[in-house]
């Protein structure tokens, strides 16, 4: 089972299943809690200078790595959505770590000869493995000789692409002379060593150290490959200029969220130029706190985060394809509308909230009761939530209708309408093919390494793992856990284009992270630097708005997003809770994700102005370095 990160307040728990262990592991484990209570890249006023020191060690460590037969470039590693990876520890002590860093950029399934120790060979193991094209082995120089690991090695890099992550001294290098797949050598076996070299692998971390001297006939003095970092890095704060101390007041300003019921928990996410340097979560999924504690790996409903993360992307790909042009009107490319008042409207205006659409339209308060089922069949397929499915074609023929045909009352002026991306989803799919939810899954989500990103969770993941929004007591009479809060989304069958995105802090930061390097990622470019430009900047004469992405309002007394935002400031809000703000004039990327709208709607969080506190918290801290 993939580890997939851990929090410092949490990792207690994870401690029965250590105690499970053989006994030589016990040692490591305390170790690796140790280090987790440091690398949670949280604030603490205790913790710069200890910080400072870290850093110097990981550095240390970064800078003396060395990465062999890397001659067709498979590291860092490529094309995400092709690969199907696995880690495999040859007797490696500190595989905890070193796979909850694998598991920050990609999906890796944890593996370890310790769990074969009755057998002769590893010959199960590698029958296990079958289905991973990729295989990540760590192993210290002292397991090298080992005639179980180097037959399991060997064998294995035949029909996979096997890449070597040895720990220890340089001298084991000798063994593998006669294998062609990449190794990275440190010569350090320590936890340290265990967070870098993932990262290195990813190119979270780039590499540049040559072998110093020879150590056999094939790595001589001067062997070694430069990479380029492509992806985001998981350090400390100081690693990026900031001083620890001043992000403690983001803990103070959660503490003061959850004591005012404003929201039960929370996870905040904070990358300064490329590197995450603050990713914590607080509370609990529920007031009731004997229930779930929030972690940072917890999945979020993003609502109106859909807008940017998922239907704008679609749109500006499309547009890039010179597929979907801004200034032709929706009946183009709806036949459906072109006798409705939305025929001569064009895709810009929509795009601005300046199409005229009115705000919304409250479909569930029209909900018939013979247009949903507490079972499904083939009359009411649609799940809506739990012991709620909504009949077939509810969305066609109710729906879409009312909105085609809703008056045009506000053209040329910014009123901000859900409507609107409803409509960019059914341009999109017209003119892709492809639903909105498989063409971000395939097209951005997967490359990018995102894996909670999409819509339909719970089609996905465990329960407990999405976070619940509202304890719906006027549509749905249920918890609302993993089924989208929207009730116009809810209806459409959790798949729209203004709510139904469910991620994870982690993975909101990598998509934008995407956008603040100008449509590059992970070696990839997603859209040219002159795409992501237009349609993140003001386009609105009327409005603050870009294309798609809410802004910065440059009325200083609405102090939004924050007292401190930059004019540069781009991203989105969320009604449940949630916002991401990328201001690249600090080469910041902000992520808040919160149920706010638990176990009812409140709007104590946006009085209190939570999200704007936090964001200037981080502003300060930026701006003062490490002073």
């Amino acid at each position: 089972m993939p580890h997939q990160g851990f929090h410092s307040r949490i990792i207690c728990h994870h401690f029965p299943i250590f105690s499970l262990m053989k006994p030589f592991l016990i040692t490591s484990i305390k170790i690796v809690a140790c280090f987790f209570a440091l690398f949670t890249f949280s604030a603490c006023a205790q913790v710069h200078q200890q910080n400072e020191q870290q850093l110097a060690i990981l550095n240390s460590i970064s800078s003396n790595t060395v990465l062999l037969n890397n001659q067709n470039n498979i590291v860092p590693l490529m094309k995400l959505d092709k690969k199907n990876i696995a880690s495999v520890s040859l007797g490696f002590s500190y595989q905890q770590v070193f796979d909850s860093l694998l598991n920050k950029y990609a999906k890796v399934s944890s593996y370890s000869s310790a769990q074969y120790q009755a057998d002769a060979n590893l010959n199960n193991l590698e029958d296990d493995l079958k289905y991973f094209n990729t295989v990540i082995i760590a192993l210290p120089s002292s397991e090298v000789q080992n005639p179980r690991n180097a037959g399991f090695i060997a064998s294995l890099s035949k029909s996979k692409q096997v890449i070597i992550a040895l720990f220890g001294e340089v001298t084991a290098l000798q063994a593998f002379d006669a294998l062609n797949s990449p190794i990275i050598w440190t010569d350090q076996n320590t936890v340290n060593a265990a967070a870098v070299v993932p990262q290195a692998i990813f190119g979270g971390i780039a590499l540049n150290k040559k072998l110093a001297a020879n150590v056999s006939g094939k790595y001589t003095a001067g062997s070694g490959f430069i990479t380029t970092k492509t992806r985001l890095k998981y350090t400390v704060p100081e690693d990026a200029g900031v001083n620890s101390n001043n992000l403690t007041a983001i803990d103070d300003i959660a503490a003061e969220t959850i004591r005012a019921q404003a929201a039960p928990g929370m996870v905040v996410l904070v990358a300064k130029d490329g590197k995450v340097i603050f990713n914590k979560a607080y509370g609990h999924h529920t007031y009731n706190t004997a229930e779930y504690p929030d972690k940072v790996t917890d999945i979020f409903d993003l609502a109106s985060l859909t807008k940017t993360t998922a239907t704008t992307p679609t749109v500006m790909r499309l547009f890039e394809e010179q597929k979907l042009k801004l200034d032709t009107n929706v009946g183009a490319y709806i036949p459906r509308a072109r006798t409705t008042p939305m025929n001569n409207v064009n895709v810009r205006e929509v795009m601005l909230h300046q199409a005229g659409f009115i705000p919304y339209i409250p479909f569930h308060n029209s909900i018939q009761t013979s247009d949903y089922s507490r079972d499904s069949s083939a009359a009411y397929p649609t799940k809506v939530a739990d012991n709620y499915f909504v009949r077939k074609n509810y969305f066609k023929d109710v729906m879409w209708p009312k909105m085609i045909n809703s008056p045009i009352k506000t053209r040329g002026s910014y009123v901000y309408s859900d409507i609107s991306m409803y409509v960019m989803k059914e341009i999109s799919e017209r003119l892709s093919g492809i639903p909105l939810d498989q063409y971000v899954q395939d097209n951005f989500y997967k490359p990018l390494g995102m894996q909670t990103a999409g819509f339909l969770p719970r089609n996905r993941f465990e329960r407990n793992q999405i976070v619940p929004t509202e304890q719906d007591t006027y549509f749905r009479k249920t918890l609302l856990q993993g089924y989208v809060h929207d009730q116009g989304a809810a209806l459409a069958g959790g798949v729209s284009g203004h709510a139904g995105l469910f991620a994870s802090a982690n993975d909101v930061a990598i998509i934008y992270q995407m956008l603040l390097n100008k449509g590059n990622y992970g070696g990839e470019q997603y859209f040219k630097p002159q795409t992501v430009d237009m349609f993140t900047a003001k386009q609105s004469d009327v409005s603050r708005r870009g294309l798609g992405f809410d802004r910065w309002d440059p009325d200083l007394s609405k102090k939004y997003p924050s007292e401190l935002a930059s004019a540069q400031t781009y991203g989105h809000t969320g009604y449940t809770g949630t916002c991401i703000w990328v201001d690249p004039s600090r080469g910041l990327v902000y992520v808040f994700l919160s149920n706010r709208v638990n176990p009812a709607v409140s709007d104590k969080l946006i009085n209190m102005r939570i999200r704007g506190r936090i964001q200037d918290v981080i502003n300060k801290a930026i701006d003062k370095g490490l002073n």
